[in-house]
């Protein structure tokens, strides 16, 4: 099985790019199952709606996950509850609609296992994520339950990013950071055999600050406005990583950072 996923979605330009590419990157790469973190998909770079949603999933997506944008766009509450193909972090504190993981038939006929989780570090009051990951791998279980498991880690900081890809080693296909917007260049197959990546960078135009405008940014840190931003409107650039795993052990045999960038159509 061959494996994309592409990281947060930011904005028009985002969406509009992966709409346009991917149904040639996944022909032309063998991709058989694709993932996208699209909580920043909608216009406004916060937020996805039921539209975007349609949209990403006709152009080949077969998961979304999210983080802590998720509710950003009110609807989402109530779509949520009846799109299994859309996550929301499983330790989100509350009783919130949405499931944080699903499992998925892919189109060769495997079990995949989407496990959707958000870090402590910087970032809104959720459950323990070691706790709940430590509770999740004692009910599930790899080639048991599911045939792969791929983890969106939606976290702030690297170590936290770099635990949780230790403590799944050998018991997901993959575990790849999101959030931050900037591929890390450590893309690697970890000793027990799960493909690793801290952050898988975004869709967007990386002529800007993590896919926003970079004037109004640099204004806002200047303190010289107090301006809403919005995405930049840009050329953007599709990033991820494409991941090859063993049908029989569910690990990764072959892992590499993907990057389409603005340069293309």
């Amino acid at each position: 099985m061959k494996f994309l996923f592409l990281g947060d979605i930011v904005g028009f330009p985002g969406c509009d790019k992966l709409k346009k590419n991917l149904p040639e990157i996944i022909i032309k790469k063998k991709i058989d199952f694709v993932v996208v973190n699209g909580e920043n998909s909608f216009d406004s770079g916060v937020g996805i709606t039921e539209n975007i949603m349609s949209e990403l999933l006709s152009s080949g997506v077969d998961v979304i996950t999210t983080g802590n944008h998720i509710w950003d766009q009110k609807e989402t509450y109530d779509f949520i509850k009846n799109e299994k193909r859309l996550l929301r972090p499983l330790n989100l504190t509350g009783d919130l609609p949405g499931k944080g993981f699903n499992i998925f038939n892919s189109k060769r006929g495997f079990k995949v296992g989407v496990l959707n989780l958000m870090g402590n570090v910087f970032m809104k009051k959720c459950e323990n994520v070691f706790d709940v990951s430590k509770n999740f791998l004692d009910n599930k279980k790899l080639k048991a339950d599911y045939d792969f498991l791929l983890v969106d880690f939606h976290g702030e900081i690297t170590s936290e990013k770099m635990a949780i890809g230790h403590f799944f080693d050998g018991k997901a296909t993959l575990v790849v950071g999101t959030h931050t917007h900037v591929p890390t260049n450590d893309c690697r197959i970890l000793v027990k055999g799960t493909a690793y990546q801290t952050d898988a960078g975004m869709c967007g135009d990386y002529n800007s600050v993590i896919g926003m405008n970079k004037e109004i940014s640099l204004n806002r840190f200047l303190r010289k406005t107090t301006d809403k931003n919005f995405p930049s409107n840009g050329n953007a650039s599709l990033c991820g990583v494409i991941v090859d795993a063993d049908d029989n052990s569910g690990l990764a045999k072959k892992a590499e950072s993907f990057i389409f960038s603005g340069e293309h159509k």
